[in-house]
């Protein structure tokens, strides 16, 4: 993944985002409209508006704090819901943000970075890890280096580099029931001591993981908030949380003959078919708007959408349970 560097990350962070098309917008071409539904807008659920508010909250909560680790945030769910999505987006917030508080002098060759994003590798050992934190800052490492002075060297650069927010996502490869599992925990509670800034963690559903058990599970699970990014229900009380995301992509949509309101007359057969999971929900649209582009249509029908065949959770979901079985 690209943002896991700074350079990466900064190029994510300030590339315009695609945005739907304007009223008095000229047409968009066929390539550039392949593009747009390729690329699309990130759609902004429940689970995004408060992590923003939350994150926000935590900075300030944390910015003054210097004896104890700071409050951290978990951003929990099943696969599709929309983790990673939220992530970078309140990742790219706060990179925005400080930019236009505080812009890099002319001419610098040495811009604050606000913002680090983080992969956690699979079944890393502590050294792996913090390789990986020097890495997103081109920090010289080298096979003598111990941990430690690795460490030394990670937290020092990121304070004189200002981060303020970092993302680790991918926190479910982590157990701390192993020794290798019980360092690289260790390893990250030494940072959000030492480092002067907010860290928000995403993994799939992550309290039915050893991560909040234990000793170490204790620690984590006193420190940080739990930000559930689950299906989205069709019904909450009076509202209709999944119908105003279908309303929002219905409106972000650029084929020339479609019906604004077609999307959300649908509501039902799209959250029966997603289960309500935000990525697929947006990647059955996605790949039916280009399809459309493709054939010519330049509409979505529920003939389109049934013709779509998406991630194999969704299609194991959507999968009737009287269908005969095919033999063999």
């Amino acid at each position: 993944m690209c943002q896991t560097t700074w350079q990466g990350w900064q190029r994510f962070a300030t590339t315009e985002p695609p945005a739907p098309p304007q009223p008095d917008d000229p047409p968009r071409s066929r390539g550039e409209r392949l593009a747009y539904h390729s690329a699309f807008v990130t759609i902004r659920t429940p689970a995004i508006s408060q992590l923003a508010t939350q994150v926000r909250t935590m900075m300030i909560l944390g910015r003054h704090q210097q004896t104890t680790a700071r409050p951290s945030l978990i951003v929990t769910g099943p696969a599709a819901a929309g983790k990673t999505t939220a992530l970078l987006n309140v990742g790219r917030t706060c990179h925005l943000a400080h930019t236009r508080k505080k812009p890099a002098p002319p001419g610098s060759a040495h811009a604050a970075a606000p913002v680090a994003y983080v992969l956690l590798p699979p079944g890393a050992a502590a050294k792996t890890l913090i390789t990986e934190f020097a890495r997103y800052l081109r920090i010289p490492v080298t096979t003598r280096m111990t941990q430690t002075q690795i460490t030394d060297a990670v937290c020092h650069t990121y304070t004189q580099a200002g981060v303020q927010l970092v993302l680790i996502d991918e926190i479910h490869r982590l157990n701390p029931h192993t020794t290798t599992g019980a360092q690289t925990a260790d390893l990250l509670k030494d940072l959000t001591e030492r480092l002067p800034a907010t860290f928000v963690y995403a993994g799939i559903n992550v309290t039915d993981t050893p991560l909040f058990s234990g000793t170490r599970g204790a620690q984590l699970a006193g420190r940080a908030t739990l930000i559930t990014c689950g299906p989205l229900p069709a019904r909450h009380g009076t509202r209709q949380p999944f119908r105003d995301v279908i309303t929002d992509i219905d409106d972000a949509l650029d084929l020339t003959h479609h019906k604004p309101g077609t999307l959300p007359a649908h509501a039902a057969y799209l959250h029966q078919r997603t289960a309500g999971r935000i990525g697929s929900l947006t990647r059955l649209i996605r790949q039916a708007a280009i399809t459309a582009i493709h054939d010519g249509t330049e509409r979505i029908t529920k003939t389109a959408l049934d013709a779509v065949q998406l991630d194999h959770l969704a299609e194991q979901h959507n999968r009737p349970t009287n269908r005969p079985t095919r033999s063999r």
